[in-house]
């Protein structure tokens, strides 16, 4: 075999491993997934109290059943326009782990969507921009019958120094 040919064989594989049940969202005309297992609810919107000097994306925090939770508008972190929420704005909650760091956090997304069971053989890697655009976040990109979902590592998402602040913040 040649040395394409292997690294054409480990990218399918890695593309298998991420097979599984994805909660699938959108954000304006896009539709996005997250691993299920990283999901832990999906609330309504309520009322966030916004904390001093955080980034702009960073919508402040909630009050969760008595724990308290830093919430982040997703629209802003991929410097997306900003919306007036709608009926159909939701705050996911995720349980984010960067290193021995790990954070509840919510995300808010335009409208839940559907959870969907991806096959490895539907999920392709994340095209390559060139290096003036990040996509370390993208898992892959699913192709389901009818669109093309971008399939996100929650993980990778919020960057280390914001995940320090965010664990501070949640404190």
């Amino acid at each position: 075999m040649t040395k394409s040919t292997d690294t054409a064989q480990e990218a399918q594989q890695g593309m298998a491993d991420l097979a599984g049940k994805y909660l699938t969202f959108e954000l304006g005309d896009e539709s996005y997934g997250l691993e299920i297992l990283k999901v832990q609810e999906i609330i309504k919107m309520q009322e966030i109290t916004k904390v001093p000097r955080t980034p702009e994306h960073v919508k402040g925090v909630i009050n969760l059943r008595g724990k308290v939770m830093p919430v982040i508008d997703l629209r802003k972190t991929f410097e997306m326009e900003e919306v007036e929420a709608s009926r159909d704005t939701c705050i996911i909650v995720v349980q984010v782990q960067r290193g021995e760091t790990s954070v509840i956090l919510g995300v808010i997304v335009d409208k839940v969507s559907e959870v969907l069971e991806i096959g490895g053989d539907e999920i392709e890697p994340a095209p390559s921009f060139g290096t003036q655009v990040e996509t370390h976040f993208i898992l892959g990109m699913a192709k389901t019958k009818d669109s093309v979902k971008i399939l996100l590592d929650i993980n990778k998402v919020i960057s280390e120094g914001e995940m320090e602040s965010l664990a501070q913040t949640a404190g």
